[in-house]
């Protein structure tokens, strides 16, 4: 992925990290990590398709995690240091996005394919296997990332934005 969506990418895995927390150990957080990247770049490229699309982020900045934040009970209100340098990179419409294409691997491969038509192409996201074709295992890393139900809240937020993007692109999906 071209570093300019970078800081939106680190920030969405970020947040959805830690408002889905991986089971304990390093190998389910590292395996989760791939996860949740996956779907965020994924998400940000087909979010931001273009180089004045990425521009134009840098500029105008993507919202924050304010919203997704009351959504899942989050404090609203992070302490002071580190917690608040990368909240304000979080793009909501990432996030939601990030979350469907978790919840469902079969709308996560649709938008694999689309990424292609992005200026980010095809090999920016790799395969996306883990996304894509999750194995038990990575479904035992992070059950609360994957777990539709719990995801639905923020999946909702931009789904049919997501859906009528897809569709757009004429990727069949159920």
């Amino acid at each position: 992925m071209p570093s300019d969506l970078s800081p939106v990418i680190t920030a969405a895995t970020r947040w959805l990290l830690s408002a889905f927390p991986p089971e304990a150990g390093a190998l389910d957080r590292a395996l989760a990590e791939a996860q949740a990247g996956q779907a965020v770049t994924i998400a940000a490229a087909l979010r931001y398709p273009t180089a004045l699309d990425a521009e134009l982020l840098h500029l105008l900045g993507p919202g924050g995690s304010a919203r997704l934040d009351s959504i899942t009970g989050a404090d609203v209100h992070p302490p002071e240091g580190v917690e608040r340098v990368w909240r304000p990179w979080v793009d909501e419409t990432v996030v939601s996005w990030a979350a469907c294409l978790l919840a469902d691997p079969e709308l996560a491969a649709a938008a694999a394919s689309c990424v292609a038509a992005t200026h980010h192409g095809a090999g920016s996201v790799g395969t996306a296997q883990r996304l894509t074709i999750p194995t038990q295992r990575d479904h035992r890393a992070a059950p609360l990332l994957r777990h539709p139900d719990l995801l639905g809240p923020i999946a909702e937020l931009h789904r049919g934005t997501l859906r009528v993007l897809l569709t757009t692109a004429d990727i069949p999906i159920a």
